[in-house]
């Protein structure tokens, strides 16, 4: 509970006054993590700003993470010590692992959120600068900037050099999120002669995104239940060694310090583990859909 609201207070932290006062009106160094904007960032880039390069020690402590992963390991180490057993301690090297496996797949699943939604907004900003007169190369060139960023560095050579186009597109189609890009590459071969046909086969493959992103959204929504339910199924046991550890029965002392505790725990940790795993599973097949079909 301590560790979840300090993960909360320090995000909360990303105002730009905060960010000004700590990091100068420059704000945060180039990649720096989202805890770095944070109140409990200030005393760490203090120490930095006084001995070294606050920028420098960006990519270094990015590879390390957030602070909420390697918070399990002194949390075992003081439930180990205060229950006389060494399992917290290993349990609590297993949370790092675990933790920033989760919280990776966060990173991995927002990301391909975001490059989702830059291509429907690529597919728009075509659409918009055809309209208005562009010819088809330059109107990718003067879109891709502004919807996919550096990754799309290959599109735009291709485009400015003339290069091939849709074979671009489809190389960038691999990354997750981005695979609407292929409907895309489609449409430049078939129509890339004619900048007005181009243009409203690149709406509908905007409008049939965009439609899929919100049948998605509403898919997650309606399973948000199902998965609090096992979250708080899962933490039932917990609930009840707190309650018999209040009425005295010392169940920690069973099972951490005896073997047949050390079997009843490890067999109720291989449940728990599946349990989770089959919930989360049935949830990632309900969330897989057929793909999408946006040729015009």
């Amino acid at each position: 509970m301590a560790c979840t609201a300090a993960l909360f207070w320090i995000r909360s932290g990303s105002g730009g006054a905060r960010v000004a006062t700590v990091f100068g009106e420059a704000g945060p160094p180039r990649g720096a993590p989202w805890w770095w904007s944070g109140p409990a960032a200030r005393p760490l880039i203090g120490l930095l700003r006084r001995f070294g390069d606050a920028s420098g020690a960006t990519a270094r402590l990015a590879k390390v993470g957030p602070p909420l992963p390697w918070s399990a390991l002194p949390a075992g180490a003081i439930i180990g010590w205060r229950t006389g057993s060494w399992l917290p301690v290993l349990a609590g090297a297993a949370g790092v692992f675990l933790l920033r496996r989760l919280l990776r797949r966060r990173d991995e699943r927002r990301a391909e959120e975001r490059r989702a939604a830059a291509v429907i907004d690529l597919c728009g900003g075509i659409a918009a600068e055809l309209r208005a007169g562009q010819h088809a190369r330059q109107a990718l060139l003067r879109a891709v900037d502004d919807a996919l960023g550096p990754e799309a560095a290959p599109i735009r050579a291709a485009a400015r050099f003339g290069g091939d186009v849709p074979t671009a597109l489809e190389a960038l189609a691999r990354r997750p999120g981005a695979a609407g890009l292929r409907a895309v590459a489609a449409c430049w071969r078939i129509m890339v002669d004619g900048g007005t046909g181009l243009a409203g086969a690149l709406e509908r493959v905007a409008g049939a995104l965009r439609e899929d992103r919100d049948r998605q959204a509403e898919l997650r929504a309606q399973l948000a239940g199902p998965r609090a339910t096992a979250v708080i199924l899962a933490l039932l046991p917990c609930m009840a060694l707190a309650l018999g550890t209040a009425m005295g029965a010392e169940p920690l002392e069973v099972l951490l310090r005896t073997p047949l505790g050390w079997a009843l725990l490890t067999g109720a940790a291989v449940l728990e583990w599946a349990g989770l795993a089959w919930v989360a599973g049935l949830a990632r097949a309900a969330e897989g859909g057929p793909p999408v079909r946006a040729v015009p």
